[in-house]
Order: C-alpha cells, then structure tokens, then sequence
C-alpha cells in the first residue's frame, strides 16, 4: 500500500526522503513535487523502473521521460556535448522550467524508450526535489498523471490517478504555478563534422519559460516561431520532471 508524507512537516520530510530513496533503490515508483507539477520518478538507469514509469502512466516506449538532475554538472555525463549556447541557457534558466534535449553520451547503459539518441534534460527548483535528486541520482520523471488527463498538482491528485502503482508520494501543497516546462531541442546545435551548418534552438512544447526570454538568451540561434508551433508536445512533464 503506498504511503503519502508531508514533506511540510520536518519529521514526515526524514520519514519520507528514507522511503523514497529506499523505493528507488528497489526499482520502485515514486512521486515528488517539483517546480512546475508533481512528478512520478523513477531510477533512469534501471530499464524496468523506467518501463513501470510508462505502464503506470499509459504510455509507450514512443513516449521516453525526460531525466532531472540535482546539479547543473550533471547534464555533462548524460549529454554527447554541451554546446556554449547550453551552457548560456543553464546559466539563466536552472534550476527552473526549461527541458533540454541534447544527443545522450553514447556510453551511457540505460533505456528510456525510443529516444532516438536523444535526452531531454532539467534541473528542478525546489528543496524536496533537489536533495532526493542528489541522493538518488538522476531520475527518469514525467507528470505525475495518467496519460491524458491534467498533471497533478498536488501528491493527492496524483494519488487518484496512479494508486499503488506507486510505492511513496511526496506532497510539498500545491504546485506554485501548475505550468509544465517549456522543453527546447537544441541537438542540432552539436555539429556532424567540420562542414554542418551552424543549428538551432527549436522550441517543442510552450511552458514556464517563454519565447520572449529564450530569445533573450539565444538570439538568433532561436529558430523563428511557425504557425505549426502552437501544435507542441502535449503539455506533460515536471516535467516534467516534466516533472
């Protein structure tokens, strides 16, 4: 049966943080708030914690979760390469509302699903969140919700949709915003050999961050809004983790 802890309440907090690191440990689900909406976590490098991630939520393989990090250093060991206009926006926007898809680093074992060679990376606000991920690791984290269905905002609405699919929920009150990252591809910006074309920053899903501060940042390196771009990614992480 699961068990939800208020991470509010200092005692519950120690309590909860034991078990949670303990059900990661065991390959097992786990729910934690994050900035943007409350997320479900899981191991990123345990293939078959990853696969419960997607089974709990009603997703396929087609559908990777995106991985958090506790630390912005971490995006160097799950990315091929960081390119200097990555780093700008690390600098500006982690922890915070910003996914980065990047090409993974090629020695890395673990499976997130189809991801095409892919990661999308974040580092979270919030204390919950960013000391389980320095205990843990990274963490494969997508909304805490069943696919189709609003991204929870507390440990309670999450509970509701994903049940004892779930081994520990961590609820921190409600979300500050219950706006999903906003999640950018910037795998073009790692050339293919000495002749590529200079890439860039496309956005894929609109969330926290906005158009006008990526561009900001990027500049020209952010490619021009289409009217095509209003058809994003289903707005799901913490996200996503993403949560």
């Amino acid at each position: 049966m699961s068990t939800i802890f208020d991470c509010r309440d200092d005692s519950q907090l120690l309590a909860g943080m034991r078990h949670a690191r303990q059900a990661i440990g065991r390959g097992e689900l786990i729910v934690m708030p994050t900035d943007t909406v409350y997320g479900v976590a899981a191991d990123a490098f345990a293939p078959a914690a990853v696969q419960r991630l997607l089974d709990a939520k009603g997703r396929g393989r087609d559908q990777p979760p995106p991985v958090l990090i506790g630390s912005k250093e971490t995006l160097a060991a799950l990315a091929e390469s960081v390119p200097e206009p990555v780093e700008r926006l690390v600098e500006a926007f982690w922890p915070g509302g910003l996914t980065i898809v990047l090409p993974a680093q090629p020695s890395l074992v673990w499976d997130l699903g189809e991801t095409l060679g892919t990661v999308a990376v974040r580092m979270p606000e919030g204390r919950v969140a960013l000391e389980l991920l320095a205990e843990t690791g990274p963490l494969a984290v997508s909304s805490a919700n069943l696919t189709g269905q609003p991204a929870a905002i507390s440990a309670l609405d999450a509970e509701k949709m994903l049940g004892d699919s779930v081994a520990v929920y961590l609820a921190d009150g409600l979300s500050k915003d219950g706006i999903a990252s906003t999640i950018v591809d910037a795998t073009s910006l790692v050339r293919r050999g000495a002749d590529a074309e200079p890439g860039t920053v496309r956005i894929l899903r609109d969330g926290a961050v906005t158009r006008e501060q990526l561009q900001e940042v990027l500049g020209d390196l952010l490619e021009p809004e289409e009217p095509h771009d209003a058809e994003h990614v289903h707005a799901e992480e913490p996200q996503d983790a993403d949560s």
